[in-house]
């Protein structure tokens, strides 16, 4: 696709390709959450970077997945993937991971058994940090998820207690100055950065 079909295919689902960034046409009604999860069992989730959740950020419905990842790759988090999330819990210590959630519903629990359990919906993302464990307790038969990862990082599948080198990786793994969603005005800039 070049660039002219590209934009063509932005505006026509209400966004827009300008000044470098990707915004809606039209406002909505978007928030931000933090939260923090602590070592759970196995799961040694990250207690130095909290877990973010942008609501209602982007338009969701079939076949919006390249906007998601025109977003991503815009501010330096490469997609790598489209799919779900896992029935299982697990958790990554070779990267930190951005899911776009492009359409359908699902709860997911976020932190390892009897963690955080997030409602999520097309147009809502989720960041997070290395060693987060996360499940899906259930999802619509449309549920689909865009993944992606700061440049040189990926993600492994871990579903035990780590060992010494991956917890060390997770808690010293770098991460970028750019926001995955917001650029360098988003709260990954606020929320890791001043730590």
């Amino acid at each position: 696709m070049d660039r002219r079909d590209f934009n063509v295919l932005l505006a026509g689902v209400g966004l827009s390709l300008g000044n470098g960034r990707i915004r809606k046409a039209m406002a909505s009604d978007t928030r931000v959450e933090t939260f923090m999860l602590k070592k759970n069992g196995w799961v040694p989730n990250n207690e130095r970077l909290p877990v973010i959740v942008y609501r209602n950020f982007l338009e969701s419905g079939p076949e919006k997945e390249d906007i998601y990842e025109a977003l991503f790759n815009q501010n330096d988090w490469p997609a790598r993937w489209r799919n779900g999330v896992y029935s299982f819990h697990h958790y990554h210590s070779l990267g930190h991971e951005v899911l776009g959630f492009s359409n359908g519903s699902a709860r997911l629990m976020l932190g390892g058994e009897n963690g955080h359990v997030v409602t999520v919906r097309g147009g809502d993302i989720a960041l997070l940090p290395a060693g987060t464990g996360h499940c899906n307790l259930g999802s619509d038969e449309d549920f689909t998820v865009i993944g992606a990862y700061p440049p040189e990082q990926t993600f492994d599948i871990l579903r035990s207690s780590p060992t010494p080198e991956q917890l060390s990786r997770i808690q010293t793994l770098s991460f970028p100055n750019i926001d995955p969603v917001q650029g360098k005005t988003g709260p990954l800039t606020r929320e890791w950065h001043t730590l």
